[in-house]
């Protein structure tokens, strides 16, 4: 969320070019080691694991207060918070500090992004950090509802079909606002939500929204990124060369043997895109960067699924083209449509699942999916983005975040 100053106001220096400098963040990590030794003295059992939250934002003083009340409202909170203020013209370091409650440490010299600014920190954090401690990586213009910690660190480091739990995502559902293309979005993410509970949990992606990460499985990322074992090129938690570092993280963490997990019981909020252009940039640069991501990756056990999915999602490109020919030949020729019993059966399967999958945002959004024209538009855009992404991945079009 960019906050614009109005015309003909006067520019005022970077609010968010104060910083605390590491050695803040090197003495609240001592402090809250003290803490934790004092509530357990005279105790014998394993120390239990401390959390770390992350918070970079990039001029979002109107969304940030959102975001850490949140994380001061969860039933689990975390013991330290960190605001990462990257590159802001406007006051988002100072709404921070005023609330007292939240270290800034901004980003220094930062060309990279949000990955570039999350690394910054995490180079100094992780060596702090012991192992079974947990990473907490969350958006400034999302906000965590209460139970997301505890319910995601109730799954952190246990197994899951053999391999153990290295992150824990989320599910989410959009924010207010954005007229019918914010109503569009947030029907969209019900949908992604429901699939996800569906199946208990199984995602393809930790959502770069909010994503909790034992120590040790950044601390792994890192070294496989310096042996060359995955990509990057640079020994740091992200990958500062793609355009979407979650799904890539994501990936990092597979190939190294790890389970990810997006629990019922982790839901957030966030915002959407309120405009179509937005919109379109967000899911052109989503689905480009998701190419990309498994274009550096190969072919692999791994991404076979990956790859596999990517081929149907091309294909129903296909079949959608060949549902609009279709339908413009029958009026060319006939003067009205003419649905050939294949269609109609296709048309009414899709109809049924459009309403169906919204169950969940109530009778008003059932009534408004089941007319066809409303949600077959939605996905004609978003295959039109996938289009738009495939075709500047192969002639490598210049990247704009």
């Amino acid at each position: 969320m960019t906050t614009t100053l109005a015309s003909g106001t006067a520019r005022r220096a970077p609010a968010c070019a104060a910083r605390t400098g590491d050695d803040a963040l090197v003495a609240a990590i001592a402090g809250l080691g003290a803490a934790r030794s004092r509530r357990r003295s005279g105790r014998i059992g394993a120390r239990p694991a401390r959390v770390v939250a992350l918070v970079p934002a990039h001029n979002e003083q109107a969304s940030i207060g959102i975001a850490l009340d949140s994380l001061v409202g969860q039933t689990r909170r975390p013991d330290l918070v960190v605001a990462i203020p990257d590159n802001c013209t406007d006051d988002t370091a100072a709404v921070v500090t005023a609330r007292g409650d939240t270290l800034v440490r901004a980003s220094v010299g930062n060309t990279d992004k949000k990955a570039g600014a999350l690394n910054q920190t995490l180079e100094v954090l992780l060596p702090l950090l012991r192992d079974d401690d947990a990473v907490l990586v969350m958006d400034a213009d999302s906000a965590l509802d209460p139970g997301f910690v505890a319910g995601a660190l109730a799954r952190l480091g246990t197994e899951k079909d053999g391999k153990t739990i290295g992150g824990v995502g989320g599910t989410f559902r959009g924010g207010p606002g954005g007229g019918f293309v914010g109503m569009l979005q947030r029907n969209e993410y019900a949908r992604y939500a429901r699939d996800v509970n569906r199946l208990k949990g199984k995602v393809l992606v930790l959502t770069g929204t909010a994503a909790i990460f034992q120590v040790r499985v950044l601390r792994a990322v890192v070294a496989a990124r310096r042996s060359g074992a995955l990509p990057g090129g640079v020994p740091a938690v992200y990958d500062t060369h793609v355009l979407t570092e979650d799904n890539e993280l994501t990936l990092a963490l597979l190939h190294l043997g790890y389970a990810i997990l997006s629990p019922k019981d982790c839901v957030l909020e966030t915002e959407i895109m309120t405009t179509w252009r937005d919109l379109w940039k967000q899911r052109v640069r989503w689905k480009r960067g998701a190419l990309e991501n498994l274009v550096d990756y190969g072919f692999t056990r791994v991404t076979a699924r990956y790859w596999g999915r990517q081929v149907f999602t091309h294909l129903g490109v296909l079949v959608t083209g060949a549902y609009l020919v279709s339908l413009i030949w029958s009026l060319l020729l006939a003067g009205t449509i003419h649905l050939h019993p294949v269609w109609m059966s296709v048309t009414l399967i899709y109809m049924a699942e459009r309403v169906v999958s919204v169950r969940a945002r109530g009778r008003l959004q059932m009534l408004f999916a089941a007319p066809l024209i409303v949600e077959m538009a939605f996905d004609f855009f978003l295959q039109a983005a996938q289009i738009k992404a495939f075709w500047d991945t192969v002639t490598h079009k210049e990247r704009n975040w």
